[in-house]
């Protein structure tokens, strides 16, 4: 297929933006070129992506398959291409929903200290092992033990789980809450990635109704509509701070576990080092 990075640069950002003219702005060329270079795009995949309404574009059913195998594709031609063009290497790290939390500056900090020659890429990806499976990543940070077979991992620390809720709900008045007063309410979660699953709660005192959301922006948003209520991780409490949204401790339930995971069949060189980094800090 005859596409370059540009082709894909422009395609995302242009569902990213809105408009092919906001597009044009945020990557620093014409809006002629950025609708030349979807176009190419379309011809080389020999389907149309994107369709101009007459206020916004919107994905095409074609478009909205692909999308995210080009975020994956962009993803891994501009490592290749920083990987070519640096002296030093990069080891990617990844994660679904949080990286460290509030611990993440002082890893950061630490890594260069003790890797000088190795960078710190973190990247979101919305996969079950946060890009292992794909590719995209060397590490992983789970909080949801792997399922055993193509993974390696060690546990690395522990972290309180939150309710997240709406500020207007009753319990935003509270310091802290309890699984049973979560659960008189609709709970959102994220099956695929989401730490938190129905067996956090004894059978017959499990929350009533639930909503299935698709990554931690969807799982936010329906939250701070105040339709649902969640429970997370500690990290996401500190990485997600938005207007409307409060965050309580839940004093009864069990911690989240957090792993540090890789590729049985293709190990990074630090792993050991890495799992080690991560467990100073908690």
């Amino acid at each position: 297929m005859d596409f370059e990075i540009r082709h894909l640069r422009s395609f995302l950002r242009v569902t990213e933006a809105g408009t092919f003219t906001d597009a044009a702005i945020e990557l620093g060329i014409s809006q002629a070129a950025v609708s030349r270079n979807v176009a190419a795009l379309e011809r080389a995949l020999g389907v149309r992506l994107l369709v101009r309404t007459t206020r916004s574009v919107e994905l095409t059913p074609a478009g909205k398959r692909v999308i995210g195998r080009a975020r994956h594709a962009l993803s891994a031609l501009e490592d290749l291409q920083r990987e070519a063009s640096s002296s030093k290497s990069t080891v990617r790290i990844g994660y679904a929903w949080s990286a460290l939390g509030r611990h993440t500056p002082e890893f950061q900090r630490r890594w260069t200290a003790a890797f000088p020659d190795k960078d710190l890429l973190l990247i979101r990806t919305n996969t079950p092992t946060a890009g292992l499976a794909e590719g995209t990543t060397d590490l992983a940070i789970l909080r949801r033990t792997p399922e055993p077979g193509t993974l390696d991992f060690v546990l690395t620390g522990y972290e309180k789980r939150y309710c997240a809720m709406a500020i207007e709900d009753p319990l935003a008045a509270k310091r802290t809450v309890t699984l049973a007063q979560v659960s008189d309410a609709t709970l959102a979660i994220d099956p695929r990635t989401g730490s938190t699953r129905l067996d956090l709660w004894t059978e017959g005192k499990q929350p009533v109704q639930t909503v299935i959301t698709d990554d931690v922006d969807d799982w936010l948003t329906v939250i701070g509509s105040g339709k649902a209520r969640g429970i997370t991780a500690e990290s996401t409490a500190h990485q997600y701070r938005r207007a409307g949204l409060a965050y309580r401790p839940v004093r009864d339930a069990p911690p989240v576990p957090v792993y540090l995971a890789w590729s049985k069949t293709d190990p990074p060189a630090l792993q050991t080092e890495a799992a080690e980094l991560i467990r100073s800090l908690y």
